[in-house]
C-alpha cells in the first residue's frame, strides 16, 4: 500500500466554539466541526427535522399511484436489487405497502440474478415479474437507466413506478429517463431535493411517507391511527450505511433513528439474528456494524448465491426462520472471504507485474479467466486502497462477456471516465454505468486490451500528482484525558461512515517495543504523552521507526473482565 501523507482537517474555531456553547462535548465539537458541521440544528437527529417528503420530486405523483392501485386491490411486484441496498428497500417497501392497507396475496416480488440476469429493470426481469401477474411494477434501487425495461413493461400492460437514486442514462450526450408512469429519484433533472445522497432505501422510505399522507388526505388514515413507518427504520439504516452513500444531515438522521430502535430491541427479527450471527450487540450497535458485519452478510447472498435468501431473512417475523436465514448468509459471507482472498492474492500478482519498477500505472484494469464475478467489486476496492489508483477487476461472465467492477479515488469521476471511454471507443463498452466512486461495464474479452489502454489514457490526462498522492486526513492530537472507554463509547454512538468519517487522530509517540502477532500484525507498545499505551497495526508486518507519528482510531480491548483503551493504526508518518 502506498505510503498516505497525514494532513490535518481545518477545524473553523467559531463553529467549534458555537458547538461547544450548545451543549456539545468540546471534542464532538471539534470533530463535528471539521466534517462540515456549521449549526447545532444540524446534529438534532428527531424524526421532525427530516426533509418533507413533498420535497422529492414526483413523490406525491408515486403517492397517487400507489393508493389507487391499493385501493383498488391490484398487484403490485417489487422489482429489487441484488446487493443490501437493494435488499433492504424490497423489505421496506412490501412491509410498508402491507402496514399502508394493501391486502394479502396482492404483493411479491423478484431480484435479479447477478451472473444470470445483470443489473435493473431488464426486459427478461420484466418477463420474470409476469409470472406473478403484476399491474403495477415497482423497482427500488434500480430502474432509472432501465430504458428497455420499462419500455418492454408498458408494452405488456403494467404501470411502472420507478424508485431509484443512481444516475439516469445518457443516449449521446443527452440524459435520458425511461418512459416509467412515475419516477422518483432525488438526481433525475428537476428534482430540488436537499439530499442527493438517499440510497435506494431512503427513496422508497419516502414514497412509503408520502403515500400515508395521500392516504390521510383521502380519509384511510387519521394521525392518530395511521401506521407508524418508523417501524422501517432499522432497515433504512441498515441499507444507508451499506451502501456508502455520503451521510449528509438527512441520512445521518435516518442512520440514527434507526440505530435508537436497535439499541432498544426494536428491529426486524432478520436484523436481530444478523446481529447474533455476526457476533455483536444490538446494545452497542453502530454505523461500523452495519458496514462491516450485518451489510456483507446480505451482500454475500447476491455475490455467490442468490439475494432471495437475503430478502426474506429480513421480511420474516419468525424468529427461529430468521435464525436459520442468518445461519445460512453467514456461511456464505465465510466462502466470499476464501473466494475474495484467492482473487487478492492472483490480482496483486498480476498488480507486480504492471508495476515492475514499483509504481503503479494512473489507473488499474485487471482479468483473470479464474475471478469470479460476484467478488469483482470488493477486490477492485481492496486494490485501489492498496495503491491509490481507480481500479477495474474484471470476470467472465455467463454470457462470454467480461464483467467489470470499478473503483475510484477523490477526484476522479469513474462515471464519466467510462463515458469518454464510449465516445472514443464506439461499440467497446457494451454497456456501463454508476457514479463517481464506483462503476460497473461490460467488455467483450477481445476488447479488453482496448478498454485497458484507453482507461489508463483518460487517467494520465485527468488525474495530477497531487490526487495520485494518497492523504490521510486526521483530527490531530488526541490529549490523555480521552484516553478512557467512556470516550470510546461516546465516540462509537455517533454517526460516522462517508463524507462523515470516524475520528482519526495522530501523535507523535515513541516506540517501546513491537513485534508481529499472527504473522501480520504489528502489535506496538509506545510512550504517549508520557503514558505507556497498546497499539496494533492490523494488515502491517514492516516495522516502524523509533520515534513515529502515527494515525490511529480509539477501541476498546476487553480481557478477563478488565477494559483498556487500545490504538488502532491506520497509517504511519
Amino acid at each position: 500500500m502506498t505510503s498516505p501523507t497525514i494532513t490535518l482537517r481545518d477545524v473553523p474555531p467559531r463553529v467549534s466554539w458555537a458547538l461547544e456553547q450548545a451543549g456539545v462535548h468540546p471534542l464532538l465539537a471539534r470533530l463535528f466541526a471539521a466534517r462540515g458541521v456549521r449549526s447545532p440544528e444540524e446534529l438534532d437527529d428527531g424524526l421532525g427535522r427530516l426533509l418533507a417528503p413533498g420535497d422529492l420530486h414526483c413523490a406525491d405523483r408515486a403517492a397517487v399511484l400507489l393508493a389507487d392501485t391499493i385501493a383498488a386491490g391490484k398487484r403490485i411486484c417489487i422489482v429489487a436489487d441484488y446487493d443490501c441496498d437493494g435488499a433492504t428497500a424490497c423489505a421496506v417497501a412490501l412491509r410498508g405497502l402491507a402496514l399502508l392497507g394493501a391486502k394479502p396475496g396482492t404483493l411479491g416480488y423478484v431480484v435479479p440474478d447477478r451472473a444470470v440476469h445483470g443489473y435493473g429493470l431488464t426486459p427478461a426481469i420484466v418477463d420474470l415479474a409476469l409470472a406473478k401477474k403484476p399491474d403495477l411494477l415497482l423497482t427500488v434501487d434500480n430502474g432509472i437507466a432501465s430504458l428497455a425495461g420499462v419500455t418492454h413493461a408498458r408494452d405488456k400492460g403494467l404501470a411502472v413506478l420507478v424508485t431509484d437514486h443512481h444516475l439516469p442514462a445518457l443516449v449521446g450526450d443527452v440524459v435520458t429517463l425511461p418512459d416509467a408512469d412515475v419516477i422518483v429519484n432525488p438526481n433525475q433533472p428537476d428534482c430540488h431535493f436537499e439530499s442527493k445522497n438517499l440510497a435506494g432505501v431512503g427513496v422508497i422510505f419516502y414514497v412509503l411517507l408520502a403515500l400515508r399522507g395521500e392516504q390521510r388526505r383521502r380519509g384511510v388514515f387519521t394521525p392518530e391511527n395511521q401506521p407508524r413507518l418508523d417501524a422501517l427504520l432499522d432497515l433504512v439504516a441498515l441499507g444507508t450505511v451499506a451502501d456508502v452513500v455520503k451521510l449528509d444531515a438527512n441520512n445521518r438522521r435516518l442512520v440514527a433513528q434507526g440505530l435508537k430502535r436497535i439499541r432498544q430491541g426494536k428491529m426486524q427479527p432478520g436484523v436481530a439474528a444478523l446481529f447474533a450471527a455476526a457476533g455483536r450487540d444490538v446494545r452497542r450497535a453502530s454505523a461500523f456494524d452495519f458496514g462491516f458485519a450485518l451489510g456483507p452478510r446480505i451482500n454475500a447472498a447476491g455475490r455467490l448465491s442468490d439475494m432471495t435468501l437475503g430478502i426474506e431473512c429480513l421480511l420474516t417475523d419468525d424468529a427461529n426462520r430468521a435464525g436459520e436465514l442468518a445461519k445460512m448468509l453467514d456461511t456464505i459471507n465465510r466462502e466470499r472471504r476464501e473466494v475474495e482472498a484467492g482473487m487478492r492474492e492472483q490480482a496483486e500478482s498480476l498488480l507486480e507485474m504492471l508495476m515492475p519498477e514499483g509504481d503503479p500505472p494512473p489507473a488499474l484494469a485487471i482479468f483473470d479467466p479464474d475471478f469470479h464475478e460476484g467478488v469483482v467489486g470488493i477486490v477492485a476496492s481492496r486494490l485501489k486502497d492498496r495503491v491509490h489508483r481507480p481500479t477495474f477487476v474484471f470476470a467472465l461472465g455467463q454470457d462470454g462477456l467480461l464483467k467489470g467492477s470499478g473503483r475510484s479515488i477523490p477526484g476522479f469521476h469513474l462515471r464519466d471516465a467510462l463515458d469518454l471511454v464510449s465516445k472514443r471507443h464506439p461499440g467497446v463498452l457494451v454497456k456501463f454505468g454508476g457514479h463517481a466512486m464506483a462503476a460497473g461495464c461490460t467488455v467483450a474479452e477481445e476488447d479488453f486490451d482496448t478498454f485497458d489502454e484507453a482507461f489508463q489514457r483518460v487517467a494520465h490526462e485527468w488525474l495530477d500528482a497531487a490526487t495520485l498522492s494518497r492523504k490521510l486526513l486526521s483530527d490531530g492530537p488526541l490529549g490523555v484525558e480521552y484516553f478512557n472507554p467512556e470516550t470510546v463509547l461516546s465516540l462509537d454512538a455517533q454517526v460516522w461512515g462517508q463524507a462523515f468519517e470516524p475520528p482519526l487522530f495522530s501523535d507523535e509517540v515513541e516506540v517501546v517495543s513491537q513485534r508481529l502477532v499472527g504473522e501480520k500484525h504489528l502489535k506496538l507498545t509506545v510512550r504517549h504523552q508520557g503514558t505507556v499505551r497498546d497499539a496494533i497495526w492490523f494488515g502491517h508486518s514492516e516495522p516502524v521507526g523509533e520515534r513515529v507519528t502515527l494515525a490511529y482510531r480509539l477501541s476498546v480491548d476487553e480481557y478477563n473482565g478488565r477494559q483498556r483503551v487500545q490504538m488502532i493504526v491506520e497509517a504511519a508518518g
